[in-house]
């Protein structure tokens, strides 16, 4: 057992600290808003802590989940940053979708420090976190890996090492790539079964057990049929990942035609009021 650091309560990391803890681990949380952090530890017991150095101090793995880049940046660097609190040896695990560029600049600092950086986005909703079944790519040195690789298992279904500092998220890109065009098919799919008359269940249970079956129809397709966006990852986070996606892509010289195509749908969806619909609601655009 560890002790161990868990930086942002949000709909992921609320349940990713909580698995950490009913492992045995010693948990302290931080979050950005207290009141999570006390609603946590009233939950799960361990301690709260008032910045992100206090509870890192000690640690023997820090773990973070929060929003992007300069939400990572601000959380492990400066005064009260992570980085400030944690001993030479202990490791750093960011499940946070952010840049590769990002990981690879905290990863070089944190080294400067004797500290380790393992960069491990996660794959599988807020279901796979309450669940404990998350996918988690990771980036880093092997031996800081398998150092983590224990502790992440406590909400792991799978966890690898992908390669050096940044290749976990490069991973996630690939991930959420492929569930655009995935999103996107399934939305048309659906609604051109509608304008033939069809009914959506019935041609789902056909439909699925072939070649055209996935996760995202298994999961979504009842609630696409009912108009309901409330069950997943919301399209502003989304557009966010694919952003640094087209980016990346930029960089290394990758065509994604489809992917650049279905960011500009999902801001439709936002100017239809749907930032926080989840990425299913690519449907609720063809419905208009």
């Amino acid at each position: 057992m560890a002790r161990v650091a868990f930086l942002g309560l949000g709909v992921m990391g609320f349940p990713m600290a909580g698995h950490l803890a009913a492992k045995g681990h010693e948990v302290t949380v931080w979050n950005r808003t207290a009141a999570k952090a006390e609603a946590w530890v009233a939950q799960h017991g361990g301690k709260s802590a008032a910045t992100a150095r206090e509870a890192a101090e000690g640690a023997d793995f820090v773990m973070s989940c929060v929003g992007n880049d300069d939400d990572l940046r601000q959380v492990c660097l400066g005064e009260n940053g992570a980085f400030a609190g944690m001993k030479a040896g202990a490791i750093y695990v960011d499940h946070t979708t952010v840049s590769a560029q990002v990981t690879r600049e905290l990863s070089e600092i944190a080294a400067e420090k004797g500290i380790g950086f393992v960069d491990a986005p996660v794959s599988g909703g807020q279901a796979g976190a309450e669940n404990g079944v998350l996918s988690v790519m990771c980036g880093g040195a092997s031996d800081d890996y398998a150092k983590a690789e224990p502790v992440i298992a406590a909400y792991a279904r799978i966890c690898r090492l992908l390669g050096p500092s940044g290749a976990g998220q490069l991973t996630k890109m690939c991930n959420q790539i492929a569930i655009a065009g995935l999103v996107q098919g399934l939305s048309e799919s659906l609604h051109f079964a509608e304008k033939a008359g069809l009914s959506i269940p019935e041609v789902v249970e056909v439909i699925s057990q072939g070649a055209a079956g996935s996760w995202q129809m298994a999961n979504r397709f009842q609630t696409m049929d009912e108009n309901r966006f409330d069950f997943g990852f919301a399209v502003d986070w989304m557009r966010k990942d694919l952003g640094i996606c087209l980016e990346a892509a930029d960089a290394n010289g990758a065509s994604l035609p489809v992917t650049a195509l279905v960011d500009q749908f999902y801001k439709e969806v936002q100017k239809m009021g749907g930032g926080r619909w989840d990425t299913s609601s690519l449907i609720a655009r063809l419905r208009r």
